[in-house]
């Protein structure tokens, strides 16, 4: 049986390598901890459907690879992306000095008013911290990203990252602000009673004069 959902949302998830991407991604889409996770070697996929504000929304989700020697695989992925999990490992300060190159590369390479929301990983190694939430927090704030810090090893937060990423781009939608029909959006209608609902009145009103009927 296929699935029926209202709109489909290109995802990615970036960072250095080793932050957990993978594993997050895992978590999210089977609701468990990813035991054995090697390096990602170019570009990983996964899907669910979820609810968001009463719309039923399609996440279709590339995980790519952190890794220096697949950045030019995985920036082809980039394109038409409508949504970011920017994600950086709370014990590795490396990872979090790398996110300003990562945040160029989705704004120039996806889309200027791509959704993107930073996740501070592997929250559950608290003793081991290197970056602390106030900074990470200040850093979201200057750069206009939304801020989480997840664990993908217990579930925390994992859910809310992506749901919140969601929320956003389809308050955008019907703010009039993010338009799905624009090419490279990586937005889709799912349902054509939905694109049908959201054409401006007079449209519909010349169309019926057109027919005649």
């Amino acid at each position: 049986m296929s699935e029926t959902y209202d709109f489909l949302f290109k995802f990615l998830v970036i960072g250095s390598a080793g932050t957990g991407k993978s594993c997050l991604l895992h978590q999210f889409i089977e609701n468990k901890f990813k035991q054995d996770s090697n390096h990602t070697i170019g570009v990983e996929f996964g899907s669910r459907v979820v609810n968001v504000g009463g719309k039923t929304v399609k996440l279709q989700i590339w995980d790519t690879a952190g890794q220096e020697r697949f950045r030019s695989v995985t920036r082809s992925y980039y394109r038409g992306a409508a949504g970011a999990l920017l994600v950086y490992d709370i014990t590795s300060r490396e990872t979090y000095n790398a996110l300003t190159n990562w945040l160029t590369d989705a704004r120039t390479l996806a889309s200027p008013n791509i959704v993107i929301i930073l996740c501070g990983n592997k929250k559950d190694l608290d003793a081991d911290r290197e970056v602390t939430f106030l900074e990470a927090s200040r850093f979201a704030q200057e750069n206009e990203l939304m801020f989480l810090e997840t664990s993908a090893l217990t579930g925390e937060n994992v859910e809310e990252g992506f749901l919140k990423c969601a929320r956003t781009i389809l308050n955008k939608i019907e703010s009039g602000e993010l338009d799905p029909e624009r090419m490279g959006s990586g937005i889709q209608y799912g349902d054509t009673s939905l694109r049908q609902l959201r054409q401006p009145r007079g449209s519909a009103a010349q169309a019926k004069q057109q027919c005649n009927c």
